[in-house]
């Protein structure tokens, strides 16, 4: 029960970051690209992450056999996955930005089921396809496709579901420290960025712009709030319960968003809004139904291949 308590709070203050970092994101509109905010974040948090692991005296080492598996989970989902979540805000709306990849859990099932082998049932089959209905009732609402923002509900899916698949790889990876996991993905994916984030700065960037406090300060939460200790915590909290329960609490991600979003940004919701938000809500409550493995489950799991053959 206290490693349920600790998990729960750890994922909760993720979601909940994450649900403000909508509103960052909407900030930067205009100033900074969707690429160029990923690379400037990653820089960003690369700082904190090497003092804290230096502080710490953690690890650096990955054994040889692991640097595939976290080659694939950095560029799944600190690279596609938020690159496409960026475009997808700075295309639509912090709230619809965090209403959609709160679809995250559904698809975590479902990754859960295919490499953790985690126990597949028709109430989980059920809640993909709410999460899904609900995502494109969202997404294809009238009242979007006149903004234009088609194609950015089509990013925040793609990166809803690329989080999912990263949420579950880092379950294979949860021996080492989530620093170390944590610091190499965010590596990995500032150098894949570097090419286009020098360019972005060379050519691109309004250094005016960049100076105001909004931006700076967007920057900066995106950074070291929303991407190391986010993170940080986000990987922790999943190592305390089974993948697929833990993705309840990307739920807190929608809440806080449409909350800020209507505060500060004065964003108002379309009247698709609800009831996709709703669909997506019945989806992830189905989805954690059931969701606590059995003793003889866990035994027939351990006797499986701790990593598939795709991933070695």
């Amino acid at each position: 029960m206290r490693n349920l308590l600790i998990g729960s709070l750890l994922l909760s203050l993720a979601g909940s970051i994450w649900g403000a970092m909508f509103i960052a994101v909407r900030l930067t509109v205009g100033v900074i690209t969707p690429v160029a905010l990923v690379w400037l974040r990653y820089g960003v948090a690369l700082v904190p992450l090497v003092l804290i692991m230096l502080y710490q005296k953690t690890s650096w080492k990955i054994e040889r056999k692991d640097w595939k598996l976290l080659l694939i989970s950095a560029l799944t989902g600190q690279t596609l996955s938020i690159v496409t979540q960026e475009s997808g805000t700075m295309l639509t709306s912090a709230q619809m930005g965090s209403v959609i990849t709160a679809a995250t859990p559904a698809f975590m099932v479902v990754f859960g089921c295919l490499i953790l082998h985690e126990r597949f049932n028709f109430s989980r089959l059920l809640s993909v396809v709410l999460a899904t209905v609900g995502v494109l009732l969202i997404v294809v609402d009238p009242e979007n496709l006149q903004t234009g923002s088609l194609l950015g509900g089509v990013y925040l899916f793609v990166a809803a579901i690329t989080w999912a698949l990263m949420s579950i790889l880092l379950k294979l990876l949860s021996r080492y420290s989530v620093f170390t996991l944590t610091f190499y993905s965010v590596l990995i994916a500032f150098l894949v960025l570097s090419p286009y984030g020098i360019w972005w700065l060379i050519n691109e960037a309004n250094y005016g712009a960049l100076a105001m406090p909004q931006i700076w300060g967007s920057v900066l939460y995106v950074g070291m709030i929303s991407t190391t200790a986010g993170f940080v915590l986000w990987s922790k909290g999943l190592t305390y319960m089974d993948a697929s329960i833990g993705g309840l609490f990307m739920f807190f991600q929608p809440i806080v968003g449409t909350i800020l979003g209507w505060l500060l940004l004065g964003e108002a919701m379309t009247s698709c809004f609800l009831p996709g938000f709703a669909l997506i809500a019945v989806g992830v409550v189905l989805a954690m139904k059931g969701g606590n493995t059995t003793a003889a489950e866990k035994l027939q799991r351990s006797r499986k291949e701790d990593v598939p053959r795709c991933f070695q």
